[in-house]
């Protein structure tokens, strides 16, 4: 029986169900006026007729994907859209609720992704006079670039240092998103000239399609690089990480959706395509563990790390952590101190950020958020002296361009952004993502509904959203008086206090000076904040577990 319903599901997907009854319907009524003609008969024809042809237009064209999955009955979406704000402000909600974007954020990057006006007449619909209200200070004396293709050098001095975007694509695997999604994500990214980090799923033949540049992202099942028995295996790394079209290798300790939980992909979902990707049985459970097996300790994660840019050929190789307990971070910090091994780069992933289903324990409360794991990894590598060796990338809800500066202001030296990006590619955020059920073809592996997504389109979207967003922080740095992002400090950045008093972000967090840190560890200064004072002496380099007081 149930191979019957998934033929008759293939033949005639449920979401063409409203079409194929407009058809059906028009060919009774045409029936009927055959059989006795009557105005209400023609009428009835002509209308079921024209909505038959809409639904045949609307499978056919390529720029809305809720079209060409939802036939017919999708326009209801485009209606409600229309009378939104009426219906919005008078009865449910506003534009600045999070859930977990606004209307506001989303409905931006629609527009930089298609190309539209970004602008907002009226004057801003936040409240300025409210706790946590932020703003850039801006200059006088504006300054006029010639570029908005801000980079960053990253592993200066490496055989293969790479010239990376301040705004790239962050994780996302194939199996999680569709073959159609990547190949979009890609195009755009090689258009463009920015990074696409492949996700722990490996690099999939639709990453090798258009030649875009890749962040190779090494996680605990070491997919496309792993033994039958699912450890490491260097030879595959090797054969892989040499491709030229591989930038940069980063190896995954947690993300920010779920970190330390680990994953399952059913092996209902392991086709052969993501299996041939990560070199696993199709048709069998893909396992992601918890932990690592290649290392247990900060010296053996140091050592893993300068294994696998030695055998990349010398390309930037670094970690990527949601940060969790403090005395792990300084575990790693103190075992760069003990070896002189530093990683090229640091990704900092907030609690607040992934595009992975997890379980809402994970989701709300484990991992801490962006401006807290990322101040206390920038400030630590600031006071240890290693800042000018590491460079920091960080992910966590950032789609516009302020989110960027305020994110640089913390320390990052570039961002990465998810869910931005698959907004450019048409998600309209209806969060069933692991269902398999993606109304807009982005996160499915069913043939028919990814067949919504058509990949030029998408592609010159997701292309268009990054040249505008880095346009509009363009021009943020300009009226700053600035002349590159990373010069943006939290000097620059005000925020409003609970008190309502407002303050520099300089002022309200704690920052490290150079050298700090040392000064401290030695004696010779006050630790900079309790953070430090009470879990640095507790962290080891060979130990992820604390040394008890």
């Amino acid at each position: 029986m149930q191979a019957w319903t998934d033929r008759l599901e293939k033949a005639l997907p449920m979401r063409h169900a409203a079409w194929a009854l407009c058809v059906a319907g028009a060919i009774v009524a045409g029936a009927w006026w055959l059989a006795s003609p009557s105005g209400t008969a023609l009428a009835l024809a002509l209308v079921l007729g024209a909505l038959a042809a809409l639904g045949w237009r609307d499978v056919q064209q390529t720029r809305h994907a809720v079209l060409r999955n939802y036939p017919v009955i999708g326009h209801l979406r485009f209606l409600l859209e229309f009378i939104r704000p009426e219906i919005r402000q008078y009865f449910v909600e506003s534009d600045h609720e999070q859930a977990p974007f606004s209307r506001q954020q989303r409905s931006l990057v629609y527009q930089r992704a298609k190309g539209e006006p970004d602008k907002r007449p009226f004057g801003t619909q936040l409240d300025v006079h409210a706790a946590g209200y932020e703003w850039l200070n801006h200059s006088m004396a504006p300054t006029q670039l010639a570029s908005h293709d801000f980079r960053v050098l990253v592993g200066e001095g490496r055989a293969q240092p790479y010239s990376a975007s301040v705004f790239n694509i962050s994780a996302m695997s194939f199996g999680a998103l569709s073959a159609n999604a990547i190949l979009a994500l890609n195009a755009g990214a090689r258009r463009g000239g920015f990074a696409h980090d492949t996700g722990e799923g490996s690099i999939s033949e639709h990453h090798r399609v258009h030649g875009g540049d890749l962040v190779w992202q090494i996680a605990s099942g070491y997919f496309g690089c792993r033994r039958d028995d699912g450890s490491f295996c260097p030879e595959r790394f090797q054969a892989q990480a040499r491709e030229p079209q591989v930038r940069m290798i980063e190896v995954k300790l947690s993300q920010g959706a779920k970190p330390g939980h680990g994953g399952v992909l059913p092996g209902s979902k392991v086709t052969p395509e993501i299996a041939a990707a990560r070199g696993v049985p199709a048709g069998v459970d893909c396992i992601s563990p918890a932990r690592h097996s290649a290392f247990s300790t900060p010296l053996e994660l140091l050592a893993f790390i300068e294994r696998l840019r030695e055998l990349s050929g010398g390309k930037p190789t670094g970690l990527k952590l949601c940060v969790g307990h403090p005395w792990e971070w300084f575990a790693i910090a103190r075992a760069m101190l003990e070896t002189g091994v530093v990683p090229d780069f640091i990704v900092v992933d907030g609690a607040e950020g992934g595009t992975g289903a997890a379980p809402l324990e994970f989701t709300d409360h484990v991992g801490a958020p962006l401006q807290e794991g990322l101040l206390l990894v920038h400030n630590t590598l600031v006071g240890l002296g290693l800042r000018p060796r590491v460079r920091i990338g960080c992910a966590g809800k950032i789609v516009s361009a302020f989110d960027i500066a305020r994110a640089m202001a913390l320390g990052a030296d570039w961002c990465n952004a998810a869910r931005g990006f698959m907004f450019a590619l048409g998600c309209i955020q209806a969060q069933t993502c692991h269902t398999g059920r993606c109304p807009t073809g982005v996160t499915t592996q069913d043939p028919v509904r990814q067949r919504a997504l058509v990949v030029p389109d998408k592609a010159e979207r997701v292309y268009s959203f990054h040249r505008h967003t880095l346009q509009a922080l363009q021009e943020l740095v300009q009226a700053a008086g600035l002349e590159h992002p990373r010069q943006i400090t939290a000097a620059h950045i005000v925020r409003r206090r609970a008190d309502h008093q407002v303050q520099l972000l300089s002022n309200q967090l704690t920052f490290v000076r150079p050298g700090q840190l040392l000064e401290a560890i030695a004696g010779h200064a006050d630790w900079p904040s309790a953070a430090f004072s009470t879990y640095w002496p507790r962290a080891r380099p060979d130990r992820f577990a604390p040394v008890e007081p």
